[in-house]
């Protein structure tokens, strides 16, 4: 019995030293809950860790709790199955993302991983690479991971910054709230104190990061979600336009989302749709497989006239009069 009790405690610290090494402050009620223990267990359990070597840190108070502190005497990290191979498809994903020289670090630390993987989780990894295609990416602007490290760490420990950014005059202190990865860019959501409101920063256009060591005084969020908020924003910035077309097609034929659709008879239809670019309304219209009519923008029908000229050009046959581009 005493040899289950054992097994029962080394897992349990096991799974504590895991949560402890997620960079936040837990509160001992929530590490009981956690671990479905009491807190004087937590307490006990946090002290073996201290025993081991582990710099436990502890803060009193009403909002105390525990935390990890790293530093050189850090025993080694302890990973569970799911998050061994989260961190390595990570490293495979960031072999290929912008961050300038990330590529090779991101390789020689997936080697140093696979080195020490058990041989079960090295083959979940090793099917995964082999089962994996990624599509092709347009290169996207290099970001300094250092730079981003910076601002990662800044965000995490709630820490006011100064920066410079470029097109701006003189620096910009900002409470840096979230970084958010879309596509080949990344970007910071935070508070800036020179514009008093929140701002979306291109992180490959920021420079000189330094932290203030001022604490950030929580504020609440234009939106709960950073990265529907900054994709909001990207697309309201982005030009759009809205077209107005008669498709020669019932609305029954339709597939996919297309836009704001009105059935005019048995066999024509209405339809409002937006569109960031003109390349896109045209690909999305010549794509549908039926006759159309635009109506709205003008933009629109000029752009379809022209690229028709070009494609007609490139059958060998000439263009109609009038047809051709300015």
């Amino acid at each position: 019995m005493s040899g289950i009790l054992e097994d029962v405690s080394d897992s349990r610290l096991l799974t504590l030293l895991s949560l402890l090494q997620t960079p936040r402050e837990w509160p001992g009620g929530e590490l009981a809950e956690r671990l479905g223990v009491s807190r004087r267990t937590v307490r006990r359990d946090v002290e073996r860790l201290r025993d081991l070597g582990y710099p436990v840190e502890a803060t009193m108070g009403a909002t105390g709790g525990y935390r990890l502190v790293a530093g050189a005497a850090m025993p080694p990290l302890l990973l569970d199955d799911e998050e061994a191979v989260a961190i390595t498809v990570g490293l495979s994903t960031a072999a290929r993302h912008p961050v300038q020289g990330i590529e090779e670090a991101s390789v020689r630390a997936l080697a140093k991983l696979e080195q020490v993987l058990p041989a079960r989780l090295r083959y979940r990894v090793r099917s995964l690479g082999v089962a994996t295609v990624p599509l092709p990416v347009e290169a996207g602007p290099q970001v300094d991971p250092e730079r981003l490290t910076a601002l990662a760490a800044a965000v995490a420990n709630k820490e006011r910054v100064r920066f410079a950014y470029q097109g701006s005059d003189g620096g910009r202190l900002v409470d840096p709230y979230r970084l958010v990865a879309a596509g080949r860019r990344w970007y910071l959501l935070g508070y800036d104190h020179d514009r008093d409101d929140w701002r979306i920063f291109r992180i490959d256009r920021i420079d000189d990061v330094k932290p203030t060591g001022a604490r950030v005084t929580p504020r609440e969020p234009p939106a709960g979600d950073a990265a529907a908020y900054v994709r909001d924003r990207l697309y309201s910035l982005a030009p759009t336009y809205e077209a107005v077309v008669t498709l020669r097609t019932p609305v029954t034929e339709l597939v996919g989302a297309l836009g704001e659709v009105t059935p005019i008879d048995a066999e024509t239809c209405r339809v409002r749709l937006h569109g960031d670019t003109l390349d896109w309304l045209a690909f999305r219209l010549t794509t549908l497989g039926c006759e159309f009519e635009v109506h709205e923008p003008p933009e629109l029908t000029a752009h379809l006239r022209a690229l028709a000229a070009r494609l007609t050009r490139a059958t060998g046959t000439p263009a109609p009069e009038g047809s051709r581009p300015p």
